[in-house]
C-alpha cells in the first residue's frame, strides 16, 4: 500500500513521461491506444475472470465490462487526430486555438465497477496527451494492475499509465493535494467527493466528480406494464444494487399501484442469486462483510419487506433482493417523518433494496423525483410522447431513459446534477475535461 512518499515518486515519474507523451504525434498516440484495445480484447476472458474474483460480479456482467474497456479505448483512439482547434476571424491577424494537455491526471476509482470506471477516465486523458496515475479502491485493485501490464505490452511508454494501490486517506489524499497533479477524476460517495472538491478548490485544481445517486423509476398508468414490471428488478439489482445509477425509488401512479406491486413481487422472486460463474446467475454477492452489514441496516427493525427473493445461505456476502412498500399515509415530502422507511427511501443504500411509493398525477411525480439532493439518472415509463418529453425536461437528473433503463453509452455524455457530481465523462466532449484551451493571436500587420 503506497504511502505519501511513494505517491510523490509516482508523480515525478508521470511528469517525466508526460513530457515525451504530449510530444508524441497524434497518429502515433492513436495507434498505441488502438493496440492497447486489441491487447485488452485478446485478454478479455482473463480480465472478466479477474473481475469476478476482484468484485464478485456475475460472469455475464464481467464479460460485458471487459468489452466496454476495449470499446472505450477504441473510441478515444479516434480522438488524437480529430481533437481540432479553431481558426477565429479577427482584424489585423490570425487567431487560432489549441487544446493543451493538463499534465498528470489522477484517477481515483471505486470498487463497484473497477476496470470500467477506471478506463472512462484513463482513455480520454491519454488520448489528450496526459500522463495518468490510477488509485484503485482498496478492495478491488486487481484489474487495474493487470490493465497497466497490458498497456506496457501494447507499447505504451513507461510512466504514462501507473497504478498506485493504497488507502484513500493516504495515497488518495496525497494525490488530490499534490501540487503537480492539476486534475483529479473521482467516482465514489458524495461525502468523499465533497472533501476532494474542497481540497481541490483550495489549489484551484480541476475535478470531475461522479458521486452518489437515488434515482427514480417513474411508472405512469398508461405505461406498458408488462415491460415496466419485468425490467424494474434489474434496474435496481444489477451488480447487486452496487450502482450509482440504480433506480432504487420506484414511483408508481396510484391507479396501477396495487397491481404493479403484486407483479413486481412475483418478478423479484424470480431473480436468480448465486454463483457468479454460472451464466444463469443474475445477481451475485455484495463486495464485503462491512458493506453487507450496512445494506442490511436499511431493512432492519421497524420494516417488514413487501417481498424478498431468495439467496444462498452460508459463506459469502449474500443479500436477497428486497422490496419495501410505502406504509399507509407515508408522505415523501413530509420531512418531519423520521421512520425507518423514510431512511431507506431517501438514502443511497447501494444494495439490492428498492422502495415503492404511489403518486397522483404528473406534477406530483416530478416533485417526488426531484425531492432528493441527488440527480444522476432515472427512468420514465409512459406511452404518451408529450408526457415523456415534459417529464424528462422537468426531472433534475443527468441521464434519463424513456421506456428503458439505459444510463451509460461510451459515445454519449454521462454525469450528474446537484450532489451527484460535477462535469461529464464519456462521449465526444470528454477530452475537454483533460485539456486547456489556449488562444493565440498572430499579427499580420
Amino acid at each position: 500500500m503506497a504511502d505519501a512518499a511513494e505517491v510523490d515518486r509516482t508523480v515525478e515519474r508521470a511528469r517525466a513521461a508526460f513530457a515525451s507523451w504530449r510530444a508524441t504525434a497524434p497518429g502515433d498516440r492513436a495507434r498505441l491506444l488502438r493496440r492497447f484495445a486489441r491487447v485488452v480484447d485478446d485478454h478479455a476472458e482473463e480480465l472478466a475472470r479477474l473481475e469476478i474474483a476482484n468484485a464478485g460480479h456475475t460472469v455475464g456482467n464481467a464479460r460485458w465490462e471487459a468489452g466496454n474497456v476495449r470499446d472505450v479505448l477504441d473510441f478515444y483512439a479516434g480522438a488524437p487526430e480529430r481533437h481540432h482547434g479553431a481558426q477565429i476571424p479577427v482584424p489585423g491577424g490570425v487567431d487560432v486555438t489549441f487544446h493543451e494537455p493538463l499534465g498528470v491526471v489522477g484517477v481515483i476509482v471505486p470498487w463497484n465497477f473497477p476496470m470500467v470506471i477506471m478506463m472512462w477516465g484513463v482513455a480520454p486523458a491519454l488520448a489528450a496527451g496526459n500522463a495518468v496515475i490510477v488509485k484503485p479502491a482498496e478492495w478491488t485493485p486487481l484489474t487495474a494492475l493487470r490493465l497497466a501490464e497490458l498497456a506496457l505490452e501494447a507499447g505504451l511508454p513507461e510512466g504514462v499509465l501507473q497504478i498506485l494501490p493504497g488507502a484513500g486517506e493516504v495515497a488518495g489524499a496525497r494525490l488530490v493535494e499534490h501540487p503537480n497533479v492539476p486534475k483529479i477524476v473521482f467516482t465514489g460517495s458524495t461525502e468523499v467527493g465533497r472533501l476532494i472538491g474542497a481540497t481541490a478548490a483550495a489549489r484551484v485544481k480541476r475535478v470531475t466528480l461522479e458521486l452518489g445517486g437515488k434515482s427514480a423509476n417513474i411508472v405512469f398508468a398508461d405505461a406498458d406494464l408488462d415491460r415496466a414490471v419485468t425490467s424494474a428488478p434489474m434496474a435496481v439489482f444489477d451488480n447487486s444494487g452496487q450502482d450509482c445509477c440504480a433506480r432504487s425509488r420506484l414511483l408508481v401512479q396510484r391507479e396501477i399501484y396495487d397491481d404493479f406491486l403484486e407483479r413486481l413481487a412475483a418478478a423479484v422472486r424470480e431473480v436468480r442469486v448465486g454463483d457468479p460463474l454460472d451464466p444463469e446467475t443474475q445477481m451475485g454477492p455484495l463486495v464485503s462483510a462491512e458493506h453487507l452489514a450496512r445494506v442490511a441496516s436499511f431493512a432492519g427493525p421497524g420494516l417488514t419487506p413487501y417481498a424478498q427473493g431468495a439467496c444462498p445461505q452460508g459463506r459469502g456476502y449474500w443479500y436477497a433482493p428486497t422490496v419495501l412498500a410505502a406504509p399507509p399515509g407515508f408522505d415523501p415530502l413530509d420531512s418531519s417523518d423520521a421512520s425507518a422507511f423514510r431512511r431507506a427511501y431517501e438514502e443511497e443504500i447501494f444494495g439490492p433494496v428498492v422502495t415503492v411509493v404511489p403518486f397522483d398525477g404528473e406534477g406530483r411525480a416530478v416533485r417526488l423525483a426531484n425531492a432528493t439532493p441527488y440527480g444522476l439518472s432515472g427512468s420514465i415509463w409512459t406511452r404518451d410522447v408529450g408526457r415523456a418529453l415534459r417529464v424528462a425536461r422537468a426531472v433534475e437528473a443527468g441521464n434519463l431513459s424513456v421506456n428503458s433503463h439505459s444510463s451509460v453509452r461510451y459515445w454519449t455524455p454521462f454525469g450528474g446534477f446537484k450532489q451527484s457530481g460535477l462535469g461529464r465523462e464519456l462521449g465526444p466532449d470528454a477530452l475537454a475535461a483533460f485539456t486547456e484551451t489556449k488562444n493565440v493571436f498572430i499579427a499580420t500587420e
